[in-house]
């Protein structure tokens, strides 16, 4: 199971450039927002771009998708695991819980 990680503390390792984001959702729903320097990466690409997007696999990962209901998050924080990357966690509340919580996201 993948380790979780909250609010608090992922915006300390945002603050601090200390994480890597990927967006679960990937694609339009990235496009329209998404948190600072998040790469776009959903469940079905993982095997095909996990390597360019993520070159490093011991790099600090941080999955997230749009909230607790949505599964996206853990299945490619599972799949990157799976693939060899030694530190990935997961945000289960997603983009909703940031984004009330009245913190910055970006939008391509």
């Amino acid at each position: 199971m993948t380790a979780l990680i909250t609010r608090d503390e992922l915006q300390r390792e945002v603050d601090a450039g200390s994480v890597t984001l990927v967006d679960a959702l990937g694609g339009e729903y990235w496009a329209k927002q998404h948190l600072p320097g998040a790469v776009p990466l959903a469940p079905g690409e993982v095997d095909a771009k996990a390597a360019e997007r993520l070159p490093d696999r011991d790099a600090a990962i941080v999955t997230y998708c749009s909230n607790t209901a949505c599964p996206n998050s853990g299945q490619v924080a599972d799949r990157l695991t799976a693939l060899g990357y030694t530190n990935v966690r997961k945000y289960r509340e997603g983009i909703e819980d940031w984004t009330t919580a009245g913190l910055p996201v970006e939008s391509a």
